[in-house]
């Protein structure tokens, strides 16, 4: 990045830079040399550090605040299955009292219930105090949502009928629609979009800034662990750093995840995944020839949802099942596992509705690999591959962020002059540090910086508009215009 003029009498802290300043403070308006730590300026490091120490700062300043909401509505989120516990109890949960009614009638109460609906799947509970859920299709709804009936399978009595998303109830619908796009649709998903994208350049640069940072043997231990001897803006940036050291695995595996369902990067996940064969599969409804042509003779009967059931347990489903009845002729019911914890059962079976023959099955073990990957992380990112300890540990990465966003703007706050009158900010580390690069690193790194960039536009977009800015700014200053920081 070009030089730029500091802001009026102004000292600076990134906000999310666990070793913006390892160095003594200075003197007010004094300029830091752009050489600093891991071997002096002839070093890789030494001419590296300025240049991402000032793009750790510009990052923190623009991207904290998307961080910030994306961290504050996750934490909401993480309580999803609890607050349903309580909100939906009586939609979710029944008393056991003999044996369980054929599933076709308790479709066929839901049906009475929701008369103008199309059928989508029944979703069969795996334990005796689960309720039955029956999925329709409904006009008037809004995009990607479904109205679900409730059974009691007991006495098929619809326990009630609620709007979802997907499997989402209403209250975790809420929330992970405010955590993905703010309630603003297709355009504010851009803000978490952009929250992911440099969610990763955040936490590298970071740990890259504050492993650098030169200590010796009897310090060493303050990498992980908080300096509680230190005061004032020291402490804070002990605290920013060793947090932020914990929390790092956790916040790339969610930074990772984010972006594979993401509107922009997403696409172009997914193209690569599709071309390196780790698309996740699905089995096909379609009939073989010699078992559709025995479904085709006139008068021939579906065997119904609970014979296909039935041929779904003959192959070894268990759990939660979800069965999604032919959409039209010619077609085969499909029951699959939708058991997300641990282990994960998400096993699936395509059975011929005229004979119950099970057409085609796949194992969750054939999965590609990368699809496997794919399938837990995400699990895992929505807090259900390990039940109450992912909750957790979502929740812990949660608030470690939110608290190293508010160290980061105070660290910055903190070093504010304190002379003269009037409002100021912190200054922004040295400029100009790009051209103190040896070209043979600065090239590979330029290139590496563009791939990424245009396979992650919302990251690529940013940086440039930063590069423009700060050029212009530099462009101005040489000029003796005068310009921001």
């Amino acid at each position: 990045m070009s030089e730029s003029p500091p802001l009026p009498d102004t000292p600076a802290t990134p906000p999310a830079s666990p070793a913006a300043d390892a160095l003594p403070p200075q003197p007010d308006g004094a300029t830091r040399p752009l050489a600093t730590t891991g071997g002096g300026s002839g070093t890789t490091w030494g001419s590296l550090r300025p240049l991402l120490l000032r793009l750790h700062f510009y990052a923190g300043v623009v991207i904290g605040p998307f961080l910030l909401v994306a961290a504050v509505t996750g934490l909401a989120y993480t309580a999803t299955p609890q607050i349903e516990s309580i909100l939906y109890h009586h939609e979710l949960k029944v008393t056991p009292r003999g044996s369980a009614e054929p599933l076709a009638e308790q479709v066929a109460a839901a049906e009475r219930a929701v008369p103008d609906g199309t059928l989508l799947s029944v979703t069969k509970g795996a334990g005796p105090t689960d309720s039955t859920r029956v999925t329709f299709g409904k006009d008037g709804l809004a995009e990607g949502y479904t109205l679900t009936a409730f059974v009691d399978p007991y006495d098929h009595e619809v326990l009630g009928t609620l709007e979802t998303f997907g499997q989402w109830l209403p209250a975790r619908a809420w929330l992970d629609d405010l955590h993905r796009n703010l309630h603003l649709g297709e355009f504010g998903r851009n803000y978490s979009e952009l929250a992911a994208s440099w969610l990763w350049v955040e936490v590298l640069g970071g740990l890259a800034l504050w492993a650098g940072t030169p200590r010796n043997r009897r310090r060493l231990r303050r990498l992980v662990v908080p300096d509680g001897g230190a005061k004032g803006r020291r402490r804070t940036m002990s605290w920013h750093g060793a947090v932020g050291l914990w929390a790092s695995i956790g916040l790339l595996g969610l930074s990772a995840t984010g972006l594979t369902w993401s509107g922009h990067a997403g696409t172009g996940i997914g193209e690569i995944q599709d071309a390196l064969g780790g698309s996740t599969p699905a089995v096909s409804t379609a009939l073989p020839a010699a078992v559709g042509a025995k479904g085709s003779v006139e008068g021939a009967k579906d065997i119904g949802i609970d014979a296909a059931v039935a041929s779904a347990h003959d192959a070894g489903l268990r759990g939660v099942l979800v069965v999604t009845p032919p959409a039209e002729a010619g077609t085969a019911y499909v029951v699959k596992e939708n058991t997300r914890s641990w282990p994960v059962r998400q096993d699936s079976v395509a059975v011929a509705p005229a004979t119950g023959e099970v057409t085609q099955t796949l194992r969750f073990d054939d999965f590609p690999v990368l699809a496997k990957l794919t399938s837990w992380g995400i699990n895992a990112h929505m807090g259900l591959l390990f039940g109450l300890v992912n909750q957790t540990v979502l929740a812990l990465l949660a608030i470690g962020l939110i608290a190293m966003i508010l160290w980061g703007y105070r660290m910055w706050w903190l070093r504010r002059p304190t002379r003269g009158e009037g409002f100021a900010l912190g200054r922004a580390p040295a400029r100009g540090a790009w051209r103190r690069i040896p070209g043979r690193v600065l090239a590979p790194v330029a290139v590496v910086v563009a791939v990424i960039g245009y396979y992650l536009p919302l990251f690529g977009l940013p940086l440039l508009a930063f590069l423009v800015v700060d050029l212009t700014v530099g462009v101005v200053r040489r000029r003796g215009a005068g310009g921001l920081a």
